[in-house]
């Protein structure tokens, strides 16, 4: 490439860069006219913002703490029992989904697909379905975030097993292995790091989820939290955000050391 090329690229690549943030610039003009979004309006309620959190919701009512207590095992109740389930059926279902090891093409497709369902509807919305069919609880609370975990989990599993070394697979395939030889000897043993991680990391993500959840009905902290908010009873609603934030903080610092010893 000579050098009038060179400098005809460029400006060409120039040219491409500008007309980029041009569109750039119109698109996000447009959003937030669509969306009634601007500047004046943020700024002009961040003094109320301010005084709502430093004169009305702090500080946390400590009193208020032996009430929370059981809502905050609730919590992580819930979070244990959608991480174990979701763990169990995403890894028997990963096999089917994953092209290392899926039986059949089709069948890989309409695993993917179904999970797929679970992953893209929010946890909030499963809630709200599933409070209209079953009531408000726990038990609820709980299902949404086994059907989240599923979603996710069965996912990240099939990536997991789809980055194994088919080398090994292929060695116990040519000794006269059967399937289920394979995925036993070649397979999970490659697969159980990945299995481990991931569903703590559920674990941690099921702990901060349970929250939203509990705030329209199921169960736990958030539950809690949604009342006090709708009572006018702030300082309280504090020591609940508080809690949870204590939760999330252990859960995250006991699920790293987990992994750091088991990984």
């Amino acid at each position: 490439m000579n050098a009038v090329q060179m400098q005809s690229a460029r400006k060409m690549k120039r040219a491409q860069t500008i007309l980029f943030f041009i569109v750039l610039l119109g698109l996000v003009i447009w959003s937030s006219i669509g969306a009634e979004f601007s500047f004046g309006a943020l700024f002009s309620g961040i003094g109320e913002s301010f005084r709502f959190i430093f004169f009305d919701f702090l500080p946390p009512d400590f009193s208020s703490l032996s009430q929370l207590i059981e809502p905050a095992l609730q919590t992580l109740y819930m979070s244990v029992v959608a991480m174990v389930i979701g763990s169990v059926i995403a890894g028997m279902l990963s096999f089917l989904a994953a092209a290392t090891t899926s039986p059949h093409p089709y069948l890989q497709i309409g695993v993917r697909a179904a999970t797929s369902l679970f992953r893209n509807i929010p946890v909030l919305i499963w809630t709200i379905l599933l409070v209209a069919a079953f009531g408000l609880g726990a038990v609820v609370g709980t299902m949404s975030l086994i059907l989240i975990s599923i979603g996710m989990l069965t996912r990240s599993f099939a990536e997991v097993l789809e980055e194994i070394d088919m080398g090994q697979v292929e060695a116990v395939r040519a000794a006269g292995g059967s399937y289920f030889q394979v995925l036993s000897q070649a397979v999970v043993p490659q697969f159980l790091p990945g299995f481990i991680g991931w569903s703590l990391y559920n674990f941690e993500i099921n702990v901060r989820a349970s929250t939203i959840v509990g705030m329209v009905g199921g169960g736990g902290l958030g539950f809690i939290l949604q009342s006090k908010l709708k009572l006018f009873q702030y300082q309280e609603a504090s020591m609940a955000v508080l809690l949870v934030l204590v939760i999330v903080l252990i859960v995250e610092m006991i699920t790293n050391r987990v992994r750091e010893r088991i990984i």
